[in-house]
């Protein structure tokens, strides 16, 4: 069914030597049995694996977190300046200082193009109520772009509280409900929380990535067909998955033509404000 549409991957990075490697990952890498990166990996390579599953759009995202940046927001840019039909940059910032992280993320926008800010909670393991979030949130609402968070446990060996939906996605919603709030991963084991925040606030979505189609809950499946039709988006966590990998039992879902669009491609373009793209 896939194959008769366009499709966006909302979330994805590039598998850089730094980033892959990091130890914070060997949990991962077990689940999945990848390796460790012995040499740098050329963007072509993620192409690739988008053209093989039909992937139109890449929202390829930098990560920052306390020690740094693992991936640099002008390694993405430079991605996206090498393939600008096929990636789409998404900004990640200094959430210590919120300042330099307010200009980082203006300059992301402003200058680079990038269509939102991802920031990994469970990396500075302060949940997104927390009040170093929120000038980061005002300013995702001047520049018009959402602000993309991880929902539900955690694959590296880290604490999974600051993914919970209830309260801190919900509180967050309520006190900014101009906000855009894209929440990756399902929102597993609390589908049941993510799919109430969703259902209860206009402006917060849920994303598919790091599961195969075959994997996501029944609940969430039930809540694509009926009220959630326009509420959840396709992502994969590349390189962790592949969109083949995952889209490989779409079919099996019961998926009517609509709501399958809206999954791949429509619902991703009203999130992230991608109207022009294209």
């Amino acid at each position: 069914m896939a194959e008769n549409h366009n499709i966006i991957d909302v979330w994805m990075q590039h598998p850089t030597l730094k980033f892959s490697n990091h130890p914070m990952f060997d949990s991962l890498r077990k689940w999945t049995g990848q390796d460790k990166l012995d040499s740098e990996i050329p963007i072509d390579m993620t192409i690739a694996a988008m053209d093989q599953a039909r992937v139109s759009l890449g929202l390829i995202c930098a990560w920052w977190g306390p020690c740094g940046p693992l991936i640099h927001n002008d390694e993405v840019a430079a991605y996206v300046r090498e393939y600008p039909d096929r990636l789409i940059g998404i900004a990640s910032v200094d959430l210590y200082r919120p300042m330099d992280g307010i200009r980082e993320l203006r300059r992301c926008v402003k200058e680079l193009g990038f269509k939102g800010l991802r920031m990994v909670q469970w990396l500075w393991n302060l949940p997104p109520n927390d009040r170093r979030y929120y000038p980061l949130y005002a300013e995702c609402i001047e520049l018009g772009v959402p602000v993309c968070l991880q929902v539900g446990h955690t694959g590296p060996l880290c604490p999974s509280e600051p993914g919970r939906p209830i309260p801190y996605v919900d509180e967050v919603a309520l006190e900014f409900p101009e906000l855009r709030i894209i929440c990756g991963h399902i929102g597993y084991p609390w589908t049941m929380e993510m799919i109430a925040v969703a259902t209860k606030h206009e402006n917060v979505y849920i994303d598919t990535s790091a599961y195969i189609a075959k994997r996501y809950p029944t609940e969430l499946v039930n809540y694509m067909k009926r009220n959630g039709r326009k509420k959840v988006m396709f992502g994969t966590n590349f390189p962790m998955l592949t969109a083949d990998m995952c889209l490989r039992d779409l079919a099996t879902l019961g998926l009517d033509d609509e709501v399958t669009r809206l999954f791949l491609f429509d619902n991703a373009v009203r999130a992230f404000g991608l109207d022009s793209w294209g």
